[in-house]
């Protein structure tokens, strides 16, 4: 999580399965989060829709049973509802934006 400047770091930690630092606005919250090499992020979803950046190291992203390596400076984009898994092979650190979609009529 040193990979972040200290302001970042020391924004209320998120309660989650993962370490990151959470800045919540109006219908998204924002998540700087840091991943140990090794870890996996099992299949799962969320009513959010999400947009993150690398910001250091690689996300191994599987989407539709195709997986994609986004690399530091690369942005990815996961719909709500959609079933994903995550990986990392290296220590790897995100800045991810969960938007808060409203119901569809």
């Amino acid at each position: 999580m040193a990979h972040f400047p200290k302001l970042l770091r020391d924004l209320p930690p998120f309660d989650g399965p993962f370490d990151a630092f959470k800045l919540e606005a109006k219908n998204c919250d924002v998540l700087f989060a840091s991943y140990p090499k090794g870890t996996v992020i099992p299949p799962h979803s969320h009513d959010t829709e999400n947009v993150g950046v690398i910001t250091q190291g690689e996300l191994i992203l599987t989407l539709d049973g195709r997986e994609t390596r986004y690399r530091a400076g690369e942005w990815y984009h996961v719909r709500a509802k959609t079933t994903h898994a995550a990986r990392f092979d290296v220590e790897t650190s995100e800045i991810e934006f969960w938007f808060h979609v409203p119901p569809r009529a």
